[in-house]
């Protein structure tokens, strides 16, 4: 906050500060980034139709699109801003508990379920997929589609970084709030200094 030369409280930028810059956000980066990989892995992998894709792409658009608004909102809202931002991380929760873990869960599930059910031709193990088994880390990887699985983790990695960065981006949002004030201290602060304007 900036203070005249006698030390009253006086704000520059004016009533509206700047805001609205999310585009240089990394958590706003992440989560594009995260959407997208989302999209691609849901309409490669999962029934377009089913609960999961919808589920799976809406909790990715919303933590994109929170950060967005909260930080649009911030203008005349500290408050709405860390409440978005909170949602936004609930929601990149969400997808990375509720979806993509459970999703490669069960896909680990089916696939020992599912292993030696039936031989190929060369006495080949075969899985309910109609692949041979493959050696993987000294292990067998029945059903489970290798590229589907290193692109769930691959999300699930992008994932913590950013949940982790919405934690910082909440930490220093709570802080500023803590320290300046929200709009309506902005208000009182500007009408203070120009009825102290008014008098000199």
């Amino acid at each position: 906050m900036n203070t005249d030369e006698h030390g009253q409280a006086r704000t520059d930028e004016g009533l509206i500060p700047k805001h609205g810059g999310y585009r240089k956000l990394k958590t706003f980066q992440l989560s594009t980034l995260i959407y997208d990989v989302t999209v691609l892995f849901c309409d490669k992998f999962i029934e377009r139709r089913s609960r999961t894709h919808d589920q799976m792409v809406q909790a990715a658009r919303s933590g994109r699109q929170n950060i967005a608004e909260g930080s649009v909102d911030s203008a005349t809202s500290k408050k709405m801003e860390m409440k978005l931002t909170g949602v936004a991380k609930g929601s990149l929760e969400e997808l990375r508990l509720d979806e993509f873990r459970a999703w490669v869960a069960d896909e680990v599930r089916r696939a020992k379920e599912g292993k030696a059910q039936t031989t190929d031709g060369h006495g080949q193990t075969r899985t309910e997929s109609g692949a041979a088994d493959a050696d993987v880390r000294g292990g067998s990887c029945p059903s489970v589609a290798l590229p589907a699985v290193l692109a769930a983790n691959g999300a699930l990695s992008l994932l913590n970084l950013c949940i982790y960065l919405l934690d910082r981006q909440l930490a220093a949002q709570a802080a500023a709030f803590e320290r300046d004030g929200g709009f309506t201290e902005r208000l009182y602060r500007q009408r203070t200094f120009h009825r102290q304007q008014g008098t000199q």
